[in-house]
């Protein structure tokens, strides 16, 4: 199948990965990139041997696709002019700083008949790719997400930094809709909340409790699902996975078998089930899925909609901290 050809919008630390990851994918061609730094995208072309475009319409004169890696705040300004320019876009996440921005970008997508996808790489993690299909209406979702302190991201709250990830992720397994949302949050070094938790209730009975923080001493990126007959925990960061079963208890246990007795006299055996995982690189899985959606008409994985939703979520738990 023909490549499509792509630009990126922001070359900083981000813009610098997805660049080299579309130069190494087989979906796409690299034509180049623009960065509003003159200075930094003439080097970086140097060293690299990319084309810095002199423009954003320059470059959108030679692309099918562009990869938007810039500042949140600038997201909103550079989809819409390249939607209007007919191009489809892939953002990194959040999609946008408010719910309105995100719901114009919905719509004017829709309307170009154009494809929109969202950076929530969470969702192409090999741990939880390998699991996802094993999460069965989860009841009870617990989710610690903590980051040793970078001066990148502090221009948005902890919640649209780090916990976006977690929320686009609960989201995606929990089939119902968000009934309440509660949150408190502390702005212990930046202007806005560095630690924050959230809890999130949904229709059908499930809670999730979110913990983020950019001001811890270690790294941690960890999820668990609690559901009838079964507990799962992802280490998104280590890509590992814990699969903890319950089934009825034969009638003749054998000697190292794990059995379980409820107050009911019920018998119930642990055992345990890990998946198999198959690395990845979840960026440029993300990538290449994308450019898939464009070339068979397809939604992509995490659609400017989903993207959208999460932010919603996003902003109900920052309205908690004021």
């Amino acid at each position: 199948m023909k490549k499509l050809k792509a630009g990126v919008l922001g070359a900083g630390h981000l813009g610098k990965i997805h660049l080299r990851l579309l130069q190494e994918s087989e979906s796409y061609e690299l034509m180049g990139f623009y960065d509003q730094d003159t200075t930094a995208a003439r080097a970086l072309a140097e060293k690299e041997g990319y084309t810095a475009f002199g423009s954003i319409e320059e470059l959108l004169t030679a692309v099918d696709m562009v990869d938007i890696v810039t500042p949140t705040m600038v997201h909103h300004q550079m989809a819409i002019q390249c939607l209007n320019a007919g191009k489809h876009v892939f953002i990194e996440k959040p999609i946008t700083q408010t719910i309105a921005q995100a719901e114009e970008i919905v719509s004017l997508a829709n309307q170009k008949g154009l494809k929109g996808q969202v950076g929530h790489v969470e969702r192409f993690n090999p741990a939880f790719k390998a699991i996802k299909e094993h999460i069965e209406k989860p009841m009870f979702i617990e989710a610690h997400r903590l980051a040793e302190f970078n001066q990148r991201g502090t221009d948005v709250p902890v919640i649209l930094d780090l916990m976006i990830h977690d929320i686009d992720v609960i989201l995606s397994v929990v089939d119902s809709k968000v009934s309440s949302v509660s949150g408190s949050g502390v702005a212990v070094i930046s202007e806005t909340p560095d630690i924050a938790n959230a809890r999130i209730e949904f229709e059908n009975g499930c809670v999730a409790n979110l913990t983020a923080s950019r001001i811890s001493l270690k790294n941690m990126r960890k999820t668990r699902f609690f559901q009838k007959e079964a507990y799962i925990a992802v280490d998104f960061l280590t890509k590992q996975v814990e699969v903890v079963k319950m089934k009825d208890a034969p009638e003749q246990p054998g000697e190292y078998d794990m059995i379980l007795q409820n107050a009911e006299g019920v018998k119930k055996q642990i055992y345990f089930e890990p998946p198999t995982i198959k690395e990845s690189n979840a960026i440029l899985e993300e990538l290449n899925t994308f450019a898939a959606a464009i070339q068979n008409d397809t939604d992509p994985i995490v659609t400017l909609s989903h993207a959208t939703e999460a932010l919603r979520v996003a902003h109900q738990i920052i309205a908690c901290f004021k």
